[in-house]
């Protein structure tokens, strides 16, 4: 398999290519990309057969940036007649790893959900064409992906479960709670979901901690810290939603989150500032430089342009300034689905 097929955010394209090609020549896997503006996927093709299955091995996913969700192909399928799909995509599916389920997706653009209901009506009968020929492996670590870019067109291939996204496409189903103030609820939702292993939340987001929230107002992320039983400082000039202080879990301070320290150490910073990215990051540095803080959820507003670059540069300079510090830290960054130009970082001292 040559072929990596990405899943992205529309209108971040170019930055999908350039991480999957920089990080996939730091492997000696060298290739091209194609991709067109506002497509949400990006297809890297290796000069090698097998590039695509070695660099979906070696390169660890959660080291992605701008990649939602992956799979290694043998490329695009063409000119399917629109009577009988299944005989190509089996045919295709004989190249492949077999694997334990199938994933039907579509690409995440108003064009690409117009094939939505195309591909739950053909799912039914794929599925049974692959169980007829034994296709599915009950202990098979590979995930079968078909994805149609158009009536006739379709991509095929195979994910490792343990080295790609959990949801199809990269996008978790999480539901907008009707008491929460605001959907920047579900970035941080989305964020715990991405960072922190399920069987670790008991430990990491337990009930009891403190929480300090930065540029809180109207409160959607404080709102989620409640609901993991946490004390919150919410810190904004700004209103809150009335409900939260009542709880007995919140004390809003009114003081500028750039400014604001804590008097004690908190167990969590989360930030959703939007101001320049760099700013941001200089911040979060300081609380972790001073002991404020073991944990840290932030977002980045990105520029316009150079927009992967900027997310390199922050990284390592951040890095760079906590290791002189004698800190171990882990640093990772993600656009996440419930982002639009911003990407979400989150930071841990262990």
């Amino acid at each position: 398999m040559n072929h990596l097929f990405l899943h992205c955010r529309a209108g971040f394209e170019k930055e999908c290519a350039a991480e999957i090609t920089e990080l996939a020549q730091a492997l000696d896997i060298y290739g091209y990309v194609k991709t067109k503006e506002s497509s949400a996927y990006v297809v890297f093709i290796s000069h090698e057969d097998d590039g695509a299955t070695k660099l979906i091995r070696k390169l660890a996913f959660s080291q992605l940036i701008f990649v939602r969700q992956w799979f290694a192909s043998n490329g695009l399928i063409t000119g399917m007649d629109v009577a009988d799909r299944l005989t190509p995509l089996m045919a295709a599916v004989k190249e492949l790893p077999k694997g334990c389920e199938l994933v039907t997706e579509t690409v995440d653009t108003n064009e690409g959900k117009e094939f939505s209901t195309l591909t739950k009506k053909f799912s039914v009968p794929f599925t049974r064409a692959l169980e007829k020929q034994h296709y599915f492996v009950a202990k098979s670590s590979w995930r079968l992906h078909l994805v149609f870019i158009s009536g006739t067109e379709a991509f095929v291939g195979v994910s490792p479960i343990p080295n790609s996204s959990k949801w199809p496409m990269g996008i978790p189903r999480l539901r907008l709670p009707k008491e929460a103030p605001s959907r920047a609820t579900l970035k941080l939702e989305e964020a715990w979901h991405h960072f922190i292993p399920a069987d670790q939340w008991d430990d990491r987001l337990a009930a009891g901690m403190r929480a300090v929230d930065l540029g809180a107002a109207p409160g959607g992320w404080t709102w989620q810290l409640m609901q993991r039983g946490m004390y919150v400082e919410a810190v904004d000039n700004g209103p809150m939603d009335t409900a939260l202080p009542e709880s007995g879990q919140v004390l809003q301070m009114l003081a500028d989150g750039f400014i604001y320290e804590p008097k004690k150490p908190a167990h969590w910073l989360v930030c959703d500032i939007v101001d320049k990215p760099a700013k941001v990051a200089s911040m979060v540095t300081r609380w972790f430089a001073k002991g404020h803080c073991k944990q840290a959820i932030f977002n980045l507003k990105l520029p316009m342009k150079q927009r992967y670059d900027e997310v390199k540069k922050i990284r390592e300079r951040m890095i760079n300034e906590l290791e002189k510090l004698g800190l171990k830290v882990e640093l990772e960054f993600k656009q996440l689905y419930h982002d639009r130009e911003e990407v979400t970082g989150y930071l841990r001292v262990s």
